[in-house]
């Protein structure tokens, strides 16, 4: 998209304002509880993982912590 926005000054028409349905930013930042530990994990685990998280711009913490929570919640 390399052409240029040619801006009007057009009537917009008829216009409809909606009530605001996002969450708040506090909501968004909600921050869970978390409890610091030490583990030892293969180093196979952690390559995957820091191969996996580099592919999708997050933290290989992150998704160890993420893959923990589901399995908890699905064994719950």
């Amino acid at each position: 998209m390399k052409r240029k926005i040619k801006y009007t000054d057009e009537p917009l028409g008829k216009v409809r304002v909606i009530t605001d349905f996002l969450p708040s930013p506090e909501d968004l930042a909600f921050k869970e509880e978390t409890v610091k530990v030490t583990i030892s994990l293969s180093k196979a685990s952690v390559e995957f993982f820091k191969k996996e998280a580099k592919r999708h711009h997050t933290q290989y913490q992150k998704m160890i912590r993420r893959l923990l929570d589901e399995y908890t919640a699905h064994q719950s």
